[in-house]
């Protein structure tokens, strides 16, 4: 069969609009995200507390992963999406409302990043399951390419606005009202998707059905090597955690010069996604997948070691464009070779891992730079990754042995 042009996807209009939802949810979180962790570091100067700002927003996906998940099988995703992109923008406007209060302590900022990431837990498995209900499956691995690189495009933006407003305020408050009006603009986006739900009656809701998502992850060992190694690359080799000490302390670029940082490893991903889209992985595709998590913690341990901002922006776009090919295999995978009826329940496992190595690395790069300092945590963390790839590599052959990621004969 003829190859189908990179940009067939955007021929479905429900691609365009979950787009533009994707672009406008990223862009906010990513703005807010630095705003907080340039708030909070102002407000102690001490790098657990940035790793304490990841772990209160991964506490409740790891406690509602279950019922997240489940919720996504029974209920229409469209509407959860839509009930998430309200409770964001919620916590978007309570942010402001603790910074207009003047805000002397950290706790109230941890309270709504809890409730935070309590929206979040049931926002991730809902989009992933969503996605594949959008375009055919022929194009899908397609969808995932431009999805992923135009959702990092936002990555880049995103962290460069929020380090523009903070810097021309001197305030989070510009960024948290912007924030908020991105997440309430995407609920619009969401009005435009027109998805024909399947028929019939969902399972009643039952502890067992809760764990099939583990159960057929812990039986598909390709899956299972694909998520675990994002999970314990990611929360050994994350770096982004401790950029704001980077930024204030090491380089001396503030604000703004925190938000470059922030949106480098975008910068990498989105070149390497657009690449992907147009030549898209036909071969070898689990080997290569190992072999860019091993450069992710090749350019971590340069970015750790690096003192010149410029070598440090490569590296981290070095870092992103690594990182974007695993993204790209594992979502396929995962969503290819999971039944429509479990890819909720499957999802929220993905998301609870995704979670687990972005929230939970940077706790654990907050805690490594608070007993040994900021550059040793980055560079021990960047070995760690190369080790864990070299374990991977053996622990799980199907992984490696992954060719094509869609069936032959199709575009």
């Amino acid at each position: 069969m003829p190859e189908s042009p990179a940009g067939v996807a955007f021929r479905h209009s429900n691609f365009r609009y979950y787009l533009t939802l994707r672009v406008l949810t990223t862009t906010a979180s990513e703005m807010q995200a630095v705003a907080v962790a340039w708030q909070v570091y102002a407000l102690t100067h001490r790098p657990l507390d940035l790793g304490l700002v990841g772990l209160a927003q991964f506490l409740p996906g790891i406690l509602l992963f279950l019922v997240a998940g489940q919720t996504a099988d029974r209920f229409p995703r469209q509407r959860i999406l839509q009930a998430c992109c309200a409770g964001f923008a919620v916590c978007s406007l309570l942010l402001l409302g603790l910074t207009w209060h003047g805000v002397s302590s950290i706790w109230p900022i941890y309270g709504v990043l809890l409730a935070n990431g309590t929206v979040r837990a049931f926002n991730g498995p809902a989009g992933q399951a969503f996605l594949p209900l959008l375009v055919p499956e022929e194009f899908f691995p397609k969808a995932v390419a431009w999805n992923s690189s135009i959702v990092q495009a936002a990555m880049i933006g995103g962290p460069v606005a929020g380090g523009l407003l903070y810097g021309f305020a001197g305030s989070p408050a510009l960024v948290y009202g912007c924030a908020a009006i991105e997440y309430l603009a995407a609920l619009v986006a969401l009005a435009g998707i027109r998805v024909r739900t399947a028929g019939g009656l969902r399972p009643a809701a039952s502890y067992s059905m809760a764990l099939e998502g583990l159960r057929y992850i812990r039986r598909n060992k390709m899956i299972l090597g694909a998520i675990s190694l994002d999970l314990f690359a990611v929360l050994l080799g994350g770096a982004v955690a401790l950029l704001p000490v980077y930024a204030r302390e090491i380089f001396k670029i503030g604000a703004s010069g925190l938000g470059l940082l922030r949106s480098a490893p975008g910068v990498g991903a989105v070149i390497m996604a657009l690449v992907v889209a147009r030549w898209p992985l036909r071969r070898h595709a689990g080997a290569i997948m190992l072999w860019c998590v091993c450069g992710f913690g090749v350019f971590t341990v340069v970015f750790g070691l690096s003192r010149n901002v410029a070598l440090s922006l490569a590296a981290l776009a070095l870092i992103g464009a690594c990182d974007m090919v695993s993204v790209i295999v594992r979502h396929t995978l995962v969503q290819l070779s999971t039944p429509d009826e479990m890819r909720g329940r499957v999802s929220a496992v993905n998301v609870v891992f995704i979670g687990a190595s972005n929230e939970v690395g940077q706790f654990e790069s907050g805690i490594t730079a608070q007993w040994f300092g900021t550059v040793p945590a980055v560079v021990l963390g960047g070995l760690g990754t190369i080790a864990i790839v070299a374990l991977w590599a053996w622990r799980f052959p199907a992984l490696r042995r992954v060719d094509a990621l869609v069936r032959q004969g199709r575009a």
